[in-house]
């Protein structure tokens, strides 16, 4: 029985995938050394998708949690912070009997122990209700600059930084910030300050200030003068080149920026990372050109005689503007990138034109 059954299996004819299909045989045929490419393009095609979508996604979260944030920073509670925070600021600079500008190695570990010294004599001195010479004797008020810092006594055996932020040259905000120490052998403390909330003050508070509050205040004014810096960058080019930029999108201390170009032939997409956040200038940059040739369009990048024909499907990589972006400000960048975006798409597509 299972000798007839073998018997039968073998007479049987075998199908082959082509023998009843001559087109579909020619078909492959034509593509020699590349099977299955075209189902291999269709299943890239929508990886990209995929990938486009999901990126899209997380930056209308992130533009969600931007506009949340940003309602949070201008609550009249923190506008409160900031107002008496100011006036205190003023107040002290009034009442100055001195402010001295310091410069490189002037300002040092050991100023800053003379600081805390005079916070806490003058906390003393005025603890001591009942010794009337000792309240009536003047004491000194001084005020330190520090390039964009300006130090001071604050009442309370309290030491306040007041940080004044500028972008090219023109001033921008102030931020502040108050410490404190509950004696001069005691490590201080960031008791309250205004710095943007979605800025790492409080890690950087757990890392140095009591191993090393000079680099601390430091740190802290690189931190927002380089913010400042980004945010402003972003804001010059919305304003010069809004007309030419759409679905810009940035993380609150902009330190991921993506963009994109869509004034030309081609849409050009723009995306940025910085190394850390006292950068100012971007570390991973992508700069890609993505065509969009139409049919009807009769501009001189679309014409197949300069060798710009609707096969080039893929995008390109504009390195010459990866470099302006990693040398130059966002704003100087954009322009350099706008000046040479055709001639530069010229060569590259008449360089990828088939022969």
């Amino acid at each position: 029985m299972e000798s007839d059954v073998e018997e039968s299996l073998r007479k049987r004819p075998r199908k082959y995938p082509f023998s009843g299909d001559s087109s579909s045989r020619k078909q492959f045929e034509q593509y020699p050394g590349r099977p299955f490419a075209i189902m291999g393009e269709v299943n890239f095609m929508q990886d990209d998708d995929s990938r486009l979508e999901i990126t899209r996604a997380r930056f209308g979260s992130l533009l969600k949690r931007h506009g949340d944030l940003t309602e949070r920073l201008s609550r009249d509670s923190d506008k409160a912070i900031f107002e008496r925070l100011q006036k205190e600021f003023e107040a002290a600079r009034a009442s100055q009997t001195e402010e001295i500008c310091l410069d490189g190695e002037e300002w040092n570990d050991g100023l800053l122990a003379t600081i805390r010294e005079r916070v806490h004599m003058e906390a003393d001195r005025k603890s001591m209700h009942g010794d009337a010479d000792i309240l009536a004797c003047p004491q000194e008020k001084i005020t330190y600059k520090i390039g964009n810092k300006v130090i001071c006594c604050l009442e309370g055996a309290r030491i306040g930084v007041q940080y004044e932020t500028s972008f090219a040259g023109e001033p921008c905000e102030f931020y502040h910030c108050v410490l404190e120490s509950k004696s001069f052998l005691e490590k201080m403390t960031v008791l309250e300050h205004t710095v943007p909330f979605f800025l790492p003050i409080r890690e950087i508070e757990n890392d140095l200030l009591s191993s090393n509050a000079m680099k601390f205040i430091d740190h802290v004014g690189d931190l927002l003068q380089a913010y400042v810096d980004r945010r402003e960058q972003v804001r010059l080019i919305k304003e010069l080149y809004g007309n030419q930029i759409r679905e810009l999108y940035h993380s609150l201390p902009y330190h991921m920026i993506e963009f994109v170009l869509d004034d030309f032939d081609c849409k050009v997409t723009v995306s940025l990372r910085y190394a850390d956040l006292i950068s100012v200038l971007p570390t991973r940059i992508s700069v890609l050109a993505w065509p969009m040739f139409n049919k009807n369009t009769t501009a001189t990048l679309n014409r197949k005689e300069d060798g710009l024909s609707g096969s080039h499907s893929s995008p390109v990589r504009l390195t010459y503007a990866e470099d302006a972006l990693r040398t130059m400000s966002l704003p100087e960048a954009y322009a350099e990138i706008v000046l040479n975006l055709p001639q530069a798409l010229q060569q590259t597509y008449h360089q990828k034109a088939p022969t």
